[in-house]
């Protein structure tokens, strides 16, 4: 990883300018990490595909901004979006907006999100600071505000609980940090949505970490629809002690720019992990997603697929990796990426890989990439469906299928409503 980009010393000066408060220590200590590292570049074998010289441009003038402000930053009020989002999907839910927590929503589900199940302003601790890529230590050296969730043994919740990521280009860079912490046996439900209140150029970057006791649950559902000049790089980062189950759903519709990074380790026998993705893109689209699932102990399952629709000039990236470690006997583990372009000139760069280092597993992963299939559309029209209407029914049809494994089916109608409008641009655009 080679410095490119990020100016240090801009870094460095506009941290200064930022109010002593909770967080000090540790953005210091980020900074001085950070020093000389800067951005990751294509040089580096995670991000070859994957360019964030425009988050490098789009940080270096908002620092800037930042040190003439001495540390402040532009506030933002709710919008018709967030209040529709809000009403659309049944959950308890906290705003964020451009990185800070909106007290009133908090303070509104104080006590509300079901027994054993507490909300509150994050108190960085060192163990909150575990990983040391770059991108978390930026996260870290310009982070303002976080969210820890608590849930107890046994604690239960009777909805999901809604964060409701709402960022304007008024902050054109913005750091979000939520902490998962849940109890033996415990079952958390989560919607995490990303939206852009206003077009503009942002940057934004977040970093989610869960730490699942013995026999835990958490269902969490990630909703990606940002504006077309947003830039995106989002880690989610879970740890799974014995009979723990997380699973994951990745819906990514809008940005100009988004990298997925998902990090889960499996650490105690019995555990099991299901990742599964549906990313749409179009225009000059760029959707990055990197997985890995790490069986560190067996008997384990994990079991991932990942779709994406791609039309335009768009370029979509898969690289999907499971690692089974020594004396990890007994791990069941599938993957497999599919991908349906509608253009000629849409392009997809996909890799599952596999590092087996124990003998007794049963593991396989695969990658399919092709167009809508002519026979197919030539039976729907000989049943007198239009060209139009055939394209859009095997389109549809090829999207459905991630539906069918939604964790929170409390989005179901909303996301079924969203990913029919995205779906009608993205078919007009692979004509």
């Amino acid at each position: 990883m080679k410095a490119t980009g990020l100016n240090q010393d801009l870094l460095r000066a506009a941290v200064e300018e930022f109010p002593a408060d909770e967080f000090s220590a540790a953005r210091s200590s980020a900074v001085a990490k950070l020093a000389g590292v800067g951005f990751p570049t294509v040089g580096d074998e995670d991000w070859k595909y994957t360019n964030l010289g425009l988050a490098a441009e789009i940080s270096n003038g908002w620092l800037k901004t930042i040190i003439a402000n001495h540390g402040a930053i532009a506030e933002q009020s709710n919008s018709e979006q967030v209040a529709m989002i809000c009403q659309e999907i049944d959950a308890h839910w906290i705003i964020i907006q451009n990185g800070i927590i909106a007290s009133d929503s908090l303070a509104e589900l104080d006590g509300q999100a079901g027994s054993g199940i507490s909300l509150s302003k994050l108190e960085f601790a060192d163990k909150d600071d575990a990983d040391d890529d770059a991108m978390s230590l930026f996260n870290v050296a310009l982070l303002r505000d976080g969210l820890r969730i608590t849930a107890r043994a046994n604690a239960t919740t009777d909805k999901p609980i809604g964060i409701l990521l709402a960022d304007s280009p008024s902050s054109a860079v913005t750091q979000t940090r939520i902490v998962i912490d849940v109890g033996d046996n415990a079952h958390l439900r989560v919607v995490e949505y990303n939206l852009s209140v206003d077009p503009g150029r942002q940057f934004t970057n977040s970093v989610v970490q869960a730490n699942l006791a013995s026999g835990a649950t958490v269902d969490h559902v990630r909703i990606q629809n940002r504006a077309d000049d947003h830039v995106g790089v989002n880690k989610v980062t879970v740890n799974l002690d014995r009979d723990a189950s997380y699973n994951h759903n990745s819906f990514d519709l809008g940005g100009a720019l988004t990298r997925n990074d998902v990090i889960t380790k499996i650490a105690g026998k019995g555990a099991a992990v299901n990742l599964n993705g549906l990313y749409l893109a179009t225009g000059t689209q760029h959707i990055d997603n990197h997985t890995s699932i790490l069986h560190l102990v067996g008997p384990s399952t994990s079991e991932e697929e990942y779709r994406g629709i791609l039309a335009g000039s768009s370029q979509c990236v898969f690289n999907g990796k499971v690692i089974v470690s020594p004396g990890a006997d007994g791990t069941d583990s599938r993957q497999s990426n599919h991908n349906l372009l509608l253009s000629d000139r849409a392009e997809i760069d996909t890799k599952p890989e596999l590092e087996i280092y124990a003998d007794d597993v049963k593991c396989a992963h695969g990658a399919t990439v092709g167009q809508l299939d002519e026979t197919a559309l030539f039976y729907l029209r000989t049943r007198g469906l239009g060209m139009d209407e055939a394209r859009k029914m095997i389109t549809r049809a090829f999207a459905a299928g991630t539906l069918s494994t939604l964790a929170v089916t409390e989005c179901q109608d909303h996301l079924a409503k969203v990913l029919d409008q995205r779906l009608d641009n993205l078919i007009g655009d692979g004509q």
